[in-house]
């Protein structure tokens, strides 16, 4: 592990850059920087999901991909370095497995919504792929390995898979998207 902060207020920023793990500094504003607040959003957001009431076995999950993320934010702020493995990547790939088995299939599409924690799920589903988005522009200008990408493509559909167990879990279901509503 590099160099860890002991002080925060450092002002080295206050032009405009920011220090890289390898040292280096970027403007804030870069693609790479982006890609980072973007997972840095997402894990803020699994912070907030992790404050309701959740079935033990969802908030294991989550929190195991907060580390993940975190990790997926290490790699990401050293260009050329892979963190991220296979083993978490099968993980995400279980979950999915395992949840999707539990829930009756899809036969229209939902709304996000029904209980808070299903709703604060989605939200967590959509910043995902505002993070999928700027990891996939990142890789357009800048050599990135493809388990960054991956992952989040994957715990975007996941946060959406858990979005329904837990309105299963409050007693709830799916809140569906009415084709043929009314228009008012």
């Amino acid at each position: 592990m590099g160099n860890r902060l002991s002080k925060i207020a450092t002002r080295t920023g206050d032009d405009g850059t920011t220090g890289l793990g390898d040292g280096s500094r970027v403007r804030k504003d870069s693609a790479r920087i982006a890609a980072i607040g973007d997972v840095d959003e997402l894990n803020s957001n699994l912070g907030v999901l992790l404050c309701e009431t959740l079935p033990e076995n969802v908030r294991a999950a989550l929190v195991a991909i907060q580390h993940d993320l975190f990790d997926l934010g290490g790699e990401l702020c050293i260009p050329g370095h892979a963190v991220m493995t296979d083993q978490q990547l099968a993980q995400l790939d279980g979950w999915l497995a395992d949840y999707n088995a539990a829930l009756p299939p899809l036969k229209e599409f939902i709304l996000p919504g029904g209980s808070r924690a299903a709703a604060l799920a989605h939200v967590c589903r959509t910043v995902c792929r505002r993070a999928e988005r700027t990891i996939v522009a990142l890789g357009e200008h800048e050599a990135l390995n493809a388990a960054p990408r991956q992952y989040v493509n994957r715990l975007s559909d996941l946060l959406f898979v858990l979005a329904r167990v837990l309105n299963r879990a409050d007693g709830g279901t799916d809140v569906l998207w009415q084709r043929d509503r009314d228009a008012r």
